[in-house]
């Protein structure tokens, strides 16, 4: 973890809590003054099953869900929650008895594209986008906006952590939200009050994870 200001969360299942530092974080969009690591539940077993195990209660028998589209690196965890999906009691709300997992690519832009072979996994299919966090929204913004642009429908938006519980017009379905960090904040870089106050930047963090500056 990035500083010495670092503790978990906890929740009832044993397996299943975030990691979370305070400190002035820089991300792509904005400055944060929470780190919210969730390495593990992103590349663990047994934590990626016990967040699908959560998730999946907000679509039991009521939500169609042909193709989970996995962000920051969350494919574990959206196998995890298709294998969910897929058991005997939710099997008769999926058309096709399966779920494809896939990931977009992005241009140099920031846009989400899909390849042709991948496509149509995406047209005509109901897709569950699956984040790890939720803050600014332009992540999740560009990923409803290329379901739409092939053709898929936007069958709901999970995340382990959101500050919203909106985007771009769909519901966020999260395990962790602001409750949990009842001082969190995210600010434009211009308008960091840290970086007015002097705080250094602790670390560049992304998807991926963090670097200490």
């Amino acid at each position: 973890m990035p500083t010495e200001n670092s503790y978990k969360i906890r929740t009832k299942r044993k397996n299943l809590f975030l990691r979370v530092s305070r400190g002035h974080f820089a991300t792509s969009h904005s400055h944060i003054n929470y780190f919210i690591d969730v390495t593990t539940q992103k590349t663990r077993l047994s934590e990626a099953s016990a967040v699908a195990k959560e998730l999946v209660s907000y679509y039991k028998l009521t939500t169609i869900v042909d193709t989970i589209l996995c962000l920051d690196g969350t494919q574990v965890i959206g196998t995890c929650l298709a294998n969910e999906l897929t058991k005997a009691d939710f099997a008769n709300m999926n058309s096709h008895k399966t779920i494809y997992i896939v990931t977009p690519e992005h241009t140099t832009g920031s846009q989400l594209f899909f390849r042709d072979n991948i496509v149509p996994m995406i047209t005509g299919k109901s897709v569950l986008i699956l984040a790890a966090s939720v803050t600014t929204g332009y992540t999740v913004a560009a990923a409803v906006e290329a379901v739409k642009y092939y053709n898929g429908y936007v069958a709901g938006i999970s995340a382990l952590f959101a500050t919203t519980d909106e985007c771009a017009g769909y519901k966020v379905d999260s395990i962790f939200d602001p409750n949990d960090l009842e001082d969190f904040a995210s600010y434009p870089s211009h308008e960091c009050p840290l970086c007015k106050e002097g705080k250094k930047i602790d670390a560049l963090v992304n998807s991926y994870g963090y670097s200490k500056l």
